[in-house]
């Protein structure tokens, strides 16, 4: 068991560059045979330790030269430029999947795919983000500009709805799913179009997901 528990509840908005649904969350290969993404995270409640996250947040900007589980990839984490510096060492612990069980959350599944992690980056981010409306946007000035939309019928141009439910998943319970838009700079530098993105509400611990 880790030694230091800790605790996150909050939004997601995670965009890939993989067709509407992500075959990934089917435990299926990318659709283009890479995967290509950002995600940002909204923390509501959270601790690590004696360390309170509340109202914090994190994103990040991650690249595999295939799919998830073969590797080579790399990530840019990013953290909310208002954590104090005891709140980001405890940030980069949970992203980088330390002080937790292996295999428990998609943070300890990612950080063992990485060959390069680049730099931390502390910076000011932008984050508006509805579950149920499946709309978002992410901006963080000089790394990432992405929105969400629903998905649309493209007959009628109504808004789809669809949700994914991962009963022992190690990212989210249910997410509902739309599509997105991002371009990102730095040493990842993305640009994704209309490919799929997914909505959720997070809550984990170092011991996985709470389902």
């Amino acid at each position: 068991m880790p030694n230091v528990k800790w605790s996150l509840q909050g939004r997601e908005f995670i965009h890939c560059n993989c067709a509407y649904g992500c075959p990934c969350q089917f435990n299926a290969l990318p659709t283009q045979g890479k995967c290509h993404a950002i995600g940002a995270v909204d923390i509501e409640d959270g601790y690590h330790g004696d360390i309170r996250l509340d109202g914090l947040r994190i994103a990040v900007i991650v690249a595999w030269p295939g799919a998830i589980h073969e590797g080579h990839g790399q990530c840019v984490p990013i953290v909310d430029e208002r954590a104090t510096p005891e709140q980001r060492d405890a940030l980069l612990r949970i992203m980088s999947g330390q002080d937790t069980e292996p295999g428990a959350t998609f943070f300890a599944v990612f950080a063992t795919t990485f060959d390069t992690v680049h730099d931390p980056v502390f910076a000011q981010i932008d984050f508006d983000l509805d579950v149920d409306k499946r709309t978002a946007r992410v901006g963080i000035p000089g790394w990432i500009d992405a929105r969400g939309e629903p998905i649309l019928n493209p007959v009628t141009g109504d808004e789809h709805r669809a949700r994914i439910n991962l009963p022992h998943g190690f990212e989210y319970d249910v997410c509902e799913v739309g599509r997105g838009w991002a371009e990102t700079k730095g040493p990842i530098q993305l640009s994704l179009a209309d490919s799929h993105a997914h909505f959720g509400r997070l809550h984990m611990t170092e011991t996985g997901v709470v389902h």
